[in-house]
Parts: C-alpha cells; structure tokens; sequence
C-alpha cells in the first residue's frame, strides 16, 4: 500500500491525499503547471529548495517521506526512455539489478527480463538501434529489475504513436499486476487510464 497523507507543497498543493493498493494503478490528471512532477519529486526524495513540503509517505507500512531517494523503495519512469547508449541493451538492465545479485545471475536475471517483454535477442543490441517502443520496454523493464516496491509512471506513453502506445499500455498494465506493486500513472489522455482504475484530478492549490 502505497499512502501519501496531508500533503502541501507551497505553493503549488495543498491538503493531498490519496492511497494505492498493491497492483493497482491510480492515475493524476491535470493542467500543465498544477504539480503532478512536484509530487513526483517529493514522492521519490528529489524535490527541489525551492518547494516547501509537509505531510506523510508511507510505503507498506512504513513511512519514506524522511528517508533518502536510495532507501525509500520507490521506482520512477520518465516519458522519455533514458537508456545509456555506452552500453549494450542487457548492460542496461544490469545497472539496475541489487547488489546481491553477482557473476552469471545478473546476466541470466536481464536476458530473462528481455524474454518476457519479447526481446529475447536483444541483450547485446546498441541502445540507439531500438524503435521507441522497444526503448520503452526496455526503460520499464530496468526500473523493475531494480525491485521497486512502488513505481512512479510520469506520462510513459506519450511519445508513441497510437497504434504502439495501446499495445505498449496493455502489457505494462499486465506487468504491473502481476509485480503486484502499486502505481501512480501521471497522463493528460484519458485513455491511459486503466478500467476501472481510480482517477485523482490534481489543480493548483486543491
């Protein structure tokens, strides 16, 4: 379960309070400017002086908002899929896995994770040969193997076309179930909501 409780951050929100159960997908809506990223910020350690914040995180029973970004548990993704391009497809995977993950394993653990999005010949590929919606498998498929115990989607689909994106959608919502984890999904379409997923409409001083 993932709780943010009492939540301001002036100036942009005031008086924030949602829960997301474990494998479940709650999504913010919002204008450009009303602080989904700032609570995004928050939520994962990074928000900026600039911002003043009071309220609670917890994360399965224990509260984050004062630990720091590498404890708290808590994976974000970004619209774009920022993959390192130094580094081959399944290196990528394997700066995300835990440390006590050594030799072998962490190669079997990142060539697993390419078969199961459908990449399964892809772990020595260059970065920069992948479409946009492999990219983007890839990117998920790294903030997973790092074990999050919740997971941040700041508008994941939005840079691919509308064919790819509905494909794309489906399995990560898929993915999401089955990690059992929960999620807040950032997103100005509508369609990106899950059925029958709960929907928070986040403005500037709520």
């Amino acid at each position: 379960m993932l709780n943010v409780k009492n939540l301001t951050i002036a100036p942009i929100l005031r008086e924030v309070n949602f829960r997301v159960p474990a494998g479940e997908i709650v999504t913010l809506m919002g204008p450009s400017g009303s602080g989904k990223s700032t609570l995004f910020a928050w939520m994962v350690g990074a928000l900026s002086t600039d911002f003043k914040a009071h309220g609670e995180l917890w994360l399965n029973d224990r509260r984050c908002d004062r630990l720091p970004v590498e404890t708290r548990g808590i994976g974000i993704l970004f619209q774009d899929a920022l993959l390192f391009d130094a580094f081959s497809v399944g290196q990528n995977l394997m700066l995300a896995l835990p440390s006590h993950l050594t030799g072998r394993a962490r190669r079997d653990a990142a060539e697993q994770a390419l078969e199961t999005a459908g990449l399964a010949n892809h772990y020595a590929s260059d970065p920069a040969t992948l479409s946009g919606g492999e990219r983007a498998r890839v990117s998920l498929l790294r903030a997973l193997l790092a074990q999050p115990q919740a997971l941040l989607l700041d508008e994941p689909f939005s840079r691919l076309d509308k064919a790819l994106r509905t494909s794309f959608r489906a399995w990560v919502f898929e993915t999401i179930r089955e990690r059992n984890i929960p999620v807040v999904l950032v997103t100005h379409d509508e369609e990106d909501i899950p059925p029958g997923g709960e929907v928070i409409e986040i403005s500037r001083w709520q």
